[in-house]
């Protein structure tokens, strides 16, 4: 990684152009959240930006948020963190312990195991479902035209609070198509929020109402 690299002036960066897309598009969302993607590095490289203010972070994997989010929450308990991939069910308890949202909703036996460990623990994080827009076969989520019916299970059936939809457009497409997609299945199913875009394409996903930006490599650099 480059020493010349600094997370605080690449995060400044990205919140600039985060307000400069907002302004540019016909119809932002009210409010467009940064989530700092953590994964790969550690807490040293981490603390500056929570030192700056920033607040919301993102994870991959449980296990590798295990190893140094415990102890960065406990010194700043407004922190919040985001689990932006898979989810086993053999992990569900662990996850809920340290995450606050969740965005890789993706089926029926995971919303039930949320649902059973949320009713041990008390507390329920905010949940995205994630749409597996692109429709790959070695790619997380629930497939667009299976999308209403596993929503209205997650909150008819299981009556887990879904707060809105999630997606990860396929690498070799153009992630525009993706991303209004994602905005209409959102709108026609009255969720709020939409978590869309990271790094190389969230000016893109603000133009289509992101309300949750996934953004890494621009601010902590290539690992």
């Amino acid at each position: 990684m480059s020493s010349q690299h600094d997370p605080v002036t690449a995060l400044s960066d990205v919140l600039a152009r985060i307000e400069a897309a907002r302004k540019a598009a016909i119809a932002p969302a009210p409010q467009t959240m940064l989530i700092a993607v953590t994964k790969t590095h550690d807490a040293e490289r981490i603390m500056p930006v929570i030192e700056a203010g920033h607040r919301d972070f993102g994870e991959n994997r449980v296990q590798e948020a295990q190893g140094k989010w415990p102890e960065l929450k406990a010194q700043y308990p407004d922190i919040v963190l985001h689990l932006i991939g898979p989810l086993q069910t053999n992990k569900v308890r662990d996850a809920m312990a340290l995450f606050d949202t969740i965005h890789s909703l993706d089926r029926p036996k995971l919303a039930e195991a949320i649902l059973r460990e949320s009713e041990r623990i008390g507390r329920m994080p905010t949940l995205f479902v994630q749409v597996n827009t692109g429709e790959e076969e070695q790619k997380a989520g629930v497939a667009p035209r299976e999308t209403e019916a596993f929503v209205e299970l997650c909150r008819e059936t299981l009556n887990l609070p879904i707060a809105g939809l999630m997606c990860v457009p396929p690498a070799d497409e153009p992630p525009a198509p993706h991303f209004a997609l994602l905005q209409k299945m959102a709108r026609e199913l009255g969720l709020p929020f939409l978590s869309m875009g990271m790094s190389g394409d969230f000016e893109t996903a603000i133009r289509f109402g992101a309300t949750h930006v996934r953004v890494g490599t621009s601010i902590f650099g290539e690992r």
